[in-house]
């Protein structure tokens, strides 16, 4: 039996910058959307005071439904996703990343999807044309034209943090995840195209945070993505 109709999984590494206003704007979001939630923080061992102002909130927000879970080590941003779903009370299951660069406005249109029919919502993300943005739109860009050769996925986006699904759908999907880190968001979306869940993607606008320090580091995180993508291709095809 579902607690909630939306279980929120708020991943947070390093988010000082920018915790105290996201968390703001996503509870006063949620309040407004007429659905029963709950959020749930997955700490994945910030090297700043992350952990702080998660208690901070909890006592701050102690009248609405919020939790958190606190690793002891640094565990990666599949594994804290992965964490969170398994703590989820909701009919559907979400996570979006905390610094809103898509923005927390989004979060009844996901959840509208998934009551029309969809098993999960995937987003689909538009940048605003800046200089700045030119290198991660055509690391982006390439990546998605390789992972269609390789995978045969035919979703415009798959590393968006911004995803919701049916609990009782993609509950025992999970258990096939093997990636701990971001790469988490290809093989996720992977095994949902395998098992033929409804998919509807969502596009939505991405603006980048001034607030927040990226944890992004381009070059080796593409390496990274594209030795995963290479090897999780051999292993989805056999």
């Amino acid at each position: 039996m579902n607690k909630f109709n939306v279980s929120l999984v708020l991943p947070c590494y390093n988010e000082s910058e920018i915790f105290e206003n996201s968390v703001e704007r996503i509870i006063k979001t949620l309040k407004r959307s007429g659905y029963t939630w709950e959020i749930i923080f997955v700490e994945d061992q910030s090297s700043d005071d992350t952990v702080e102002l998660i208690k901070k909130a909890l006592k701050k927000y102690s009248h609405d439904s919020l939790s958190a879970y606190f690793h002891h080590r640094n565990l990666g941003r599949g594994k804290t996703v992965v964490d969170g779903f398994r703590r989820a009370q909701g009919k559907y299951v979400g996570f979006i990343d905390i610094d809103l660069e898509t923005g927390e406005w989004y979060l009844s249109k996901f959840v509208d999807v998934l009551e029309d029919g969809a098993d999960a919502a995937l987003a689909w993300r538009i940048y605003d044309f800046q200089l700045w943005s030119l290198p991660r739109w055509f690391a982006s860009k390439g990546y998605v034209w390789l992972r269609k050769q390789l995978l045969g996925l035919p979703f415009q986006d798959t590393e968006g943090g911004y995803k919701f699904f049916r609990r009782r759908k993609i509950m025992p999907l999970l258990k096939k995840i093997k990636n701990k880190g971001w790469f988490f968001d290809t093989e996720i979306m992977a095994q949902c195209f395998k098992a033929k869940l409804k998919v509807g993607e969502i596009p939505v606008a991405f603006v980048k945070n001034k607030n927040k320090t990226s944890t992004v580091r381009l070059i080796p995180d593409t390496f990274n993505y594209l030795w995963n993508l290479i090897k999780f291709s051999w292993e989805f095809k056999h």
